[in-house]
This record gives C-alpha cells, sequence and structure tokens, in this order.
C-alpha cells in the first residue's frame, strides 16, 4: 500500500500535549466575515464596525498567581473575588432612577397596542402596550418581552409602569430579566413601577436571590394579603370597589379583584377550581342579579393559595372637552385673553361688566367622553363565575339601570381569557352586556401561530435550514403554515348569533386619540413571510449558496464511507489523508451509533440577555425515548423548544423532561425555569409520574421554595455539590448507594487532590464540602440516570461565581456491530467559566465539549474581569482534554449573528447557532460544515445593532 508524503508527515509521533492553555501561538484572530470579504492584500485584521473595546486594564487587577493550581498547568488568570462571590463590594452603589417627565394634559395620541409575545409559540400571556404622549404602561410581561422590544425597537426605557393581571410564570416570566436590563441602563440604572394583586409580593421574596434590592424597590402589591398559604385573606370585602392605582390629568387606572371563591362540592379539574356549570336560568338569574351585594358570610367558600387571584384594569380617558364658542362669550361679557384660557380649562370666570359668573358650560360646546378599556383575565371557570357577582362592573353594562349620570360606555375589551373560555356561549353572552365595545381576543389564538413573532430570529433560522436542513431542521411555526388547524372558528352564542370580536395580532392597534380616529389601526401590523420567500432572498443574495448546500448534503452520503475508512485506519494504524488526525479517528463509542441514541439541541447560545437572532443559555439534550434533560434553562427556552418542535412536540418534549441542570445563579442560565416546570405539571395532572430531578447551586433552591408559594412547581432538588465526583464517591456514599443501585462512579478513582477545589489547593476556599447527603434526591438521581440510559451525571466547580458548575453526562456501555461492548458517549457542558483545570480533567476522552466562548481573542482583560473564556481559550481546553469535538456557545451579544475568532484552529470545533440540532452520528461532519456557515454570513455585518446592546454583565452575568 502506497503512503503518500502527507500520510508519511503525520506517521511522525507527534509530542504529548501537555494541558495549557496556551496551545496556539499568538496571531491576531479576525472574523469569518472579514476573512471572506477582505482582500488578501490586507494583512491586517478589519472589523465592518469598529466597538468600543474597553480600555486596557492592569493585569495584577484580576490575575491571581500566587503559586500553580497543578504541576503540569500554567496558572490560570481568573477574578477572584467574583469567583468567590465577594465582588459586590467592587461595583458602584447605583440611585436607580425612574422615568419622571411632564404630562401633557391634552394628550393628542393615545392607543393600546399588542405586542405579541407568545402568540405564535403559545407559551406565555401576550403583553398589551397603553401608549400615552408622555406615559407608557405596559400589562404583563411574560417571557421573551425583552427580546420582543428589542426586535421591534420598543425603547424599555420610556417604560413607566407594568401591571400583572396574574402573579404567575406565564404573565410575570419576564420580570426578572426586564429589572436586571433596567438597571444596567447608564450610570445611575433605571427601575420601574410594577405593580400587581398581592400576590406579587411572593415573586419579589424569590426574586432577592438574584436581583438587586434596589432594582425592586418600586414593586407595588394591591388587594388582600395571605397570612400563609391556604389561610382566608384578611379584609377581603372592603376591596369589592375597583382600587385606583393611578389618576392623573392623562388617565385614571383601576384595578378589580377576580378570586375565585368556590363553593364546597365544587371540583378541581386538573388542579384548577371549576365550578359545575349553571343552567342558564341560574346563569339569568346570576346576571340580573349582578349589581347586588352578595353576602360571602351565606357561602362556604374554600381558599385558594397564592396565584389565583387575577384582576381586570380599567383604563378611563378623559372626557374630551367640546369647542369653544367665542360668540357665546362674547355675548357673556368675557373679552379675549386669559378669561378664555380658564374657561377652556374648565374653570368659572366673571364676566368683565355684567358681573356674572360664566362656567365653562355657557361657553363649550358638548363634551365627548373619554374612551373606556377593560382588560379582563379570566382564567377558569371559577374565576368567571366571580365575575358574574363583580358589583362595581354594573355601571359599564349597556343593560345598568342605576343613574345615568353613573353610566359609562365602554369603548373596547381586551379578553387576556383562553380561548376555551371565551368560546362559551355563558361568556359570549357576559360580554353582549357591553353594548357595541369592540371585543378584541388576546388569549392564545391558534391562527398566529403561522406568523413568527420574531422574524430576525426566524429568517437566521430558515436560511440555517436551506443550508443545511440536518443540522438545523425547519423551525415548528413553518411546518404550521397552510394547515387546517389554522382556520378560525366562530365561537356562537346559546341564541346562535355570535358576538363580534376580532382576534389580536401582533402589533396591532387600537387609537384611543385622536378622537376622528378611533378605532383599529392595521398599519404596521407585520405581512405573513413564509419560508420560500426567505429562501428567493437569500438566493438572490448570495447565489453560491445553491452550491453550498448540495457540497454540504454530499458529506451525509459521504457519512457511511467515511466511517469505514477511519474504522479501517484504527484497525490497521494507518493514518489517512487529514492534516489533523486525532479529530479524524472515530471514537469507539460512536461505532454503529443509532440516530435515536442522542441528539444536542442548542436553544439559547447567547450571554447576559436575549437579543435578537440569540436567545440566553438553554441545551436540551434529547434522548428520545428514553426522555430528555436540560442543561441550563434560561427566559424564553419554552418558546425555543416550541419553535424547535412545533407547539405539541414541545410539550411532549416538557412531559419527557427527566432531569434540569442548572449551572449558577445568573438570571440568564436560570429564569425560564419556573415556567417550564409549571407547564410541565399542568400537562402531567391525573397522569401518574414523579417530580422532576433538579439539579442546581443551592442559591437556586431558595428561589424555587420562595416561588413555590406561587405555583406548585412539582419538582425535587438536589444541590450541585451533591453530584461532585468527591460527593458521588465518598465511602458513605458508596455504601448506601450500593443497597439500592451501582454507583455512577465506581469505576472512577477519587482525584480529589488533583482538583482545583481540592482540600489545601489555594482555592480551597471557593468550595466547602456538602454536609450530610440529601438521601432521596441522590437516589433518585441514580434511578432517572438508570431509566434514562445514562451512567453517570457529575457536576464539576469551575470558576465563575459562588457555587458555579459545568457539568459531565456519560451514557451507558453498550454493545456494538460485532457484539463488543464498547463505552458510552461522554458530554461536557462547561457553564460560564475561565479555563479551568478541574474541567479539562473532567473532559478527558469526552465525545463532546460545549464550551463558552463569551469573548473574541485579543479580550483577555475582559474575560478575566467576568470570568469568562475567549474563543481560542475555550479550544484550548478541548484541545488539551483530547476532546473529540468541540462547540462553542455563550457569545457575547456583541456578536449577534456570528462570533469572531480565529478560523485557523476549528479543525474540530463549530460554533453554535440557535435551535442547532447535532445528532451524535453527525458529529463526524460537524466541522465540515463551518466553512459554509461563513459563505451564508458572508455579506452580514459582523455587529450590526451595537446602539441597542446594553452594558448588564455587571448585574446579570
Amino acid at each position: 500500500m502506497q503512503v503518500s508524503n502527507l500520510r508519511l508527515l503525520f506517521l511522525t509521533p507527534f509530542p504529548p500535549l501537555k494541558p495549557s492553555f496556551s496551545l496556539f501561538p499568538k496571531s491576531k484572530p479576525y472574523s469569518l466575515l472579514t476573512a471572506l470579504a477582505s482582500s488578501s492584500s490586507h494583512p491586517k485584521r478589519r472589523r465592518p464596525i469598529p466597538y468600543n473595546s474597553p480600555r486596557p486594564r492592569s493585569k495584577s487587577t484580576f490575575r491571581h498567581r500566587d503559586k500553580p493550581m497543578e504541576d503540569k498547568t500554567e496558572s490560570v488568570s481568573f477574578n477572584k473575588r467574583r469567583a468567590d462571590g465577594n465582588d459586590k463590594s467592587e461595583r458602584p452603589k447605583k440611585n436607580f432612577q425612574r422615568n419622571k417627565r411632564a404630562l401633557n394634559p391634552t394628550n393628542t395620541i393615545a392607543y393600546v397596542q399588542f405586542l405579541g409575545t407568545g402568540m405564535d409559540t403559545l407559551d406565555t400571556s401576550p403583553s398589551v402596550l397603553l401608549f400615552f404622549d408622555k406615559q407608557r404602561f405596559i400589562f404583563n410581561a411574560g417571557e421573551g418581552l425583552q427580546r420582543f422590544c428589542t426586535e421591534h425597537k420598543i425603547r424599555l426605557s420610556k417604560i413607566d409602569h407594568i401591571f400583572l393581571s396574574r402573579v404567575c410564570s406565564e404573565t410575570a416570566g419576564g420580570i426578572p430579566g426586564l429589572l436586571l436590563t433596567l438597571a444596567g441602563m447608564g450610570e445611575e440604572g433605571m427601575s420601574v413601577n410594577v405593580w400587581g394583586p398581592s400576590d406579587l409580593k411572593f415573586l419579589v421574596d424569590a426574586m432577592q436571590n438574584f436581583v438587586p434590592n434596589a432594582a425592586m424597590v418600586h414593586t407595588r402589591s394591591f388587594g388582600p394579603t395571605h397570612g400563609s398559604v391556604g389561610a382566608p385573606m384578611a379584609d377581603e370585602t372592603q376591596f369589592a370597589d375597583p382600587i385606583v392605582l393611578v389618576d392623573d390629568e392623562v388617565v385614571k387606572l383601576s384595578a378589580i379583584l377576580l378570586r375565585p371563591s368556590f363553593l364546597e362540592g365544587s371540583q378541581r379539574l386538573n388542579g384548577v377550581p371549576i365550578m359545575h356549570n349553571p343552567t342558564k336560568k341560574v346563569l339569568d338569574d346570576r346576571m340580573d342579579h349582578a349589581s347586588e351585594h352578595i353576602n360571602l358570610n351565606s357561602r362556604s367558600i374554600l381558599t385558594g393559595k397564592p396565584g389565583d387571584m387575577s384582576v381586570i384594569y380599567v383604563c378611563e380617558l378623559p372626557e374630551i372637552k367640546g369647542k369653544f364658542d367665542p360668540v357665546k362669550a362674547k355675548a357673556l361679557d368675557v373679552r379675549p385673553g386669559p378669561k378664555y384660557h380658564e374657561l377652556q380649562l374648565g374653570n368659572s370666570v366673571t364676566s368683565d361688566n355684567k358681573n356674572i359668573m360664566v362656567h365653562p358650560s355657557d361657553v363649550m360646546g358638548p363634551s365627548v367622553p373619554g374612551p373606556i378599556v377593560l382588560l379582563v383575565d379570566c382564567p377558569t371557570e371559577s374565576h368567571f363565575q366571580e365575575l358574574l357577582s363583580v358589583q362595581c362592573l354594573s355601571s359599564y353594562y349597556a343593560d345598568f339601570s342605576g343613574p345615568p349620570d353613573n353610566a359609562k360606555v365602554v369603548t373596547c375589551v381586551i379578553h387576556l381569557s383562553p380561548s376555551s373560555l371565551i368560546s362559551s356561549s355563558n361568556y359570549q353572552r357576559w360580554m353582549k352586556r357591553f353594548g357595541s365595545a369592540q371585543h378584541i381576543m388576546a388569549g392564545h389564538e391558534r391562527k398566529n401561530m403561522e406568523i413568527p413573532i420574531l422574524k430576525a430570529s426566524a429568517r437566521i433560522a430558515a436560511r440555517l435550514n436551506y443550508l443545511c436542513p440536518q443540522f438545523f431542521p425547519a423551525p415548528g411555526f413553518w411546518s404550521l403554515q397552510d394547515s387546517d388547524c389554522l382556520a378560525t372558528e366562530s365561537t356562537p352564542s346559546s341564541e346562535g348569533s355570535v358576538c363580534e370580536n376580532i382576534s389580536a395580532e401582533n402589533l396591532l392597534k387600537f387609537t384611543l386619540r385622536p378622537y376622528a380616529h378611533l378605532g383599529l389601526d392595521r398599519s404596521v401590523v407585520p405581512s405573513k413571510v413564509a419560508a420560500a420567500d426567505v429562501i428567493y432572498d437569500l438566493l438572490s443574495e448570495n447565489p453560491e449558496i445553491v452550491d453550498a448546500a448540495q457540497c454540504v448534503s454530499q458529506f451525509w452520503s459521504q457519512s457511511t464511507e467515511t466511517k469505514e475508512e477511519i474504522r479501517f485506519v484504527q484497525e490497521d494504524t494507518v493514518m489517512v489523508e487529514e492534516p489533523w488526525f486525532s479529530e479524524n479517528t472515530l471514537p469507539s463509542c460512536l461505532d454503529n451509533i443509532r440516530r435515536d441514541d442522542m441528539e444536542i439541541v442548542l436553544l439559547g447560545t447567547g450571554s447576559s440577555q436575549p437579543s435578537k437572532y440569540r436567545n440566553v443559555s438553554a441545551i436540551h439534550i434529547n434522548l428520545f425515548s428514553n426522555g430528555g434533560l436540560l442543561l441550563d434553562c434560561g427566559e424564553g427556552t419554552l418558546g425555543q423548544l416550541k419553535r424547535r418542535y412545533g407547539v405539541e412536540g414541545a410539550d411532549n418534549a416538557v412531559r419527557g423532561l427527566r432531569c434540569i441542570w442548572i449551572s449558577h445563579i445568573h438570571a440568564d442560565h436560570h429564569t425560564g425555569l419556573a415556567r417550564i416546570l409549571a407547564l410541565r405539571r399542568t400537562l402531567l395532572k391525573g397522569v401518574p409520574h414523579e417530580p422532576v430531578l433538579v439539579v442546581g447551586p443551592r442559591q437556586l433552591k431558595s428561589y424555587l421554595d420562595a416561588y413555590q408559594r406561587l405555583e406548585d412547581l412539582d419538582m425535587q432538588f438536589l444541590d450541585c455539590r451533591n453530584t461532585t465526583d468527591a460527593s458521588l464517591n465518598a465511602p458513605s456514599r458508596a455504601t448506601d448507594s450500593n443497597k439500592h443501585h451501582s454507583s455512577p462512579g465506581k469505576d472512577r478513582q477519587q482525584k480529589v487532590d488533583s482538583t482545583l477545589f481540592a482540600k489545601g489547593s489555594r482555592m480551597e476556599s471557593y468550595w466547602k464540602k456538602p454536609g450530610s447527603p440529601v438521601d432521596d434526591a441522590v437516589l433518585s438521581l441514580q434511578k432517572m440516570l438508570s431509566e434514562a440510559g445514562l451512567e453517570a451525571l457529575i457536576s464539576v466547580p469551575v470558576i465563575h461565581c459562588s457555587q458555579a458548575f459545568g457539568v459531565v453526562l456519560k451514557a451507558s456501555k453498550r454493545l456494538n456491530s460485532v457484539g463488543k461492548v464498547i463505552p458510552g458517549w461522554k458530554l461536557v457542558y462547561s457553564g460560564d467559566t475561565r479555563p479551568c483545570p478541574a474541567l479539562i480533567e473532567a473532559s478527558r476522552g469526552a465525545t463532546i465539549l460545549i464550551h463558552e466562548a463569551t469573548f473574541e481573542d485579543g479580550m483577555e482583560d475582559e474575560a478575566i474581569k467576568k470570568n469568562h473564556s475567549t474563543t481560542e481559550e475555550a479550544i484550548g481546553v478541548g484541545n488539551s482534554a483530547g476532546v473529540y469535538r468541540v462547540i462553542l456557545t455563550h457569545f457575547s451579544q456583541r456578536y449577534p449573528k456570528i462570533p469572531v475568532f480565529d478560523e485557523a484552529h476549528m479543525h474540530k470545533t463549530c460554533i453554535a447557532f440557535d435551535l442547532m440540532s447535532i445528532n451524535m452520528a453527525d458529529l463526524p461532519v460537524l466541522p465540515k460544515v463551518l466553512p459554509y456557515l461563513k459563505m451564508l454570513f458572508k455579506n452580514e455585518m459582523t455587529v450590526d445593532e451595537l446602539d441597542e446592546i446594553l452594558d448588564v454583565e455587571s448585574v446579570a452575568s
């Protein structure tokens, strides 16, 4: 057999690599985009849009070089105070500012607008914007609101008040991230008034674990309070009237509480209180007497828990004064001048000569009542029964029989209630009581699922899917287009007629001022964009993508032949014609691996805060029939699952979750957790199941314990400290666990003395050994691993903040195609970290390493300050550990579409994109796709939204 010169070159033995982070000669990194766009005659790296790099900092400020951590490893530079959790004192004290703007009494512009978060994915409650010239109100702030506002250039710094119709993960999931973003704005930071029913205090108590107290000083709750969970509320009857929250010359905004009080004998369906459906006669009686006082003491009431209360918000604009008539004023002997102005302001004046009092009604035309908007959140049938009994709503009904001066005409009713309730004949009959009011349905309407709300990321996903559908499957919403399930359904009432209503659309407006334009405005509603239109634009801009897509598809047609060649190499020890040989030697764990073994779905690949193109951290480990795991769960994770798998597919993925592992307490890694847990609880109601296991840092338990006063999360918690190699291999733990299951770490030797946080090391202060183990949770972990086909889940302490971890997942051994027992795959996820010797040791021989690469090369000082990694450092960790494949993720939002890095060392590495799905069977071709990705983005600007990037990393990451 002939051996080429290239093969002879690589037959020369290589010296073993030392576990060092200086694996490559220092060279100037350059962007993938620049590499294509720039001519070879320009040796210097050029960036399409320069960003403001931080000033060079003294390295002594952040570097800690007392002595080597290990004899064989270079000293690692990091921010010691931050890693130890003691850097809060270094941050400047901020006095968070609130918007203080002079109001405009004439208020020429006012409208209601629907911010369509969750409209396409049905994962969260849509938000509603109430806009005035000098004031902005938002109702509900579910997950994804911040990302939505970035996409549509809605400036959060202009928001004055946020009102919650309920306090739960569906309506308030975006509050933590929003507060952190506002806290990072400007030198002093900003805050916003957050209003909600008394349950809001439970959310505030929970957020104190990771949101600065100063950012929450303007949270205001109203209504009766719970003494304890399940206890009756104090002074309940005094809140029967509307609670006025805002009352100025622009708007009067009131809250009407709906607290479901269900009678003895009523039932709970799927954990939600449900009243027996009343007969038509009973309903008529309740409607006829809705204005009568109902004696609460005459009923035997079962109290709910915090989180059950909902709110109806009433927004009343002042009347529009009639036109001033100077002829009438002159006839009453009022001369032109200041008195005219006083009369127009509504003040009475004395005539100039006749000495009589002239009132505004004497000289003004008839006034027009101001528009009234109601926002109704009635989540359950039980709430609806209370709604029928609300006495203070009677004056807003068209059939009001009280004094005419008290009657009010409602202009628009916005229904946040679920479509299943709205479509009922009883609800439709109640809607008709508002007469000619326009009804807008803002609950989860299936017709909205066909239009992606985040159009920028949807376009990127469609382009990536065209180039490489194997790694970028079609997003779930594209498959819904032209589906029969999206047909609009009518909602017949009991009389056979339909109450006229409109389905809310993304960015739909209802104009309130000027009065001449009162009504719906669809001028800014986004048009429907099909995937075919996106691809047409792509091919018009970049015709070479057609050939590129064909080349990429050939990787899979050649994969079988390539694997045979690689196996031949392994058996005969002959090298293939490749410039690097280790990454082209197929690991034995991938021999004959099935496509339904494991798939990595990168749901969020950005850092700190969501951007138009990248959501914050989350990875779904899809084990197919064995369920799945989540590694980190940033805000919007549920929405990303629904974009990847479709609405129903995501529900199945949530049902199948066996474990959720959280790396550390920073908000961009866990604020989507409550929404996932709450949905899983709902989906599995009435189905025998076990609580999902949540593994995380100890601070996370404090947050979840406090949050569970609002919603039952149906989970079991296990501290990351009890899943480290040292803890799992402790003699007492091994003895106890052998009684039930084999220990996940029984074949590994304890290497505590060589780890970063070992006793006697200079990092010992960052790690305190756990106390007595949480036996039940550990046994649940072992059971989960066994049922999921996994051998081990091991948390690894890393260098970022107090209680920060990476994780190792190892699959169980299996038989290959010839019946030989081979090891299972090994996956390592770094979380947020500096290059870390403990993580290198844990990654040795790993099949795949997912490592953060927050900063580009050349920003080492910034990476050290924040305890993150640069691209080169992340690749160096993979090379030091001998990892087969490296995936880089957690990119700074400085790089919205594609990050900046030195492509010379990417031979076994790929960069992550949101919704990227990597099947273990496709790992051999993973790095080959990278050159085609840079071709896809060659006409894109590297940094295109720097003016929108907020420096909130000091608060949020």
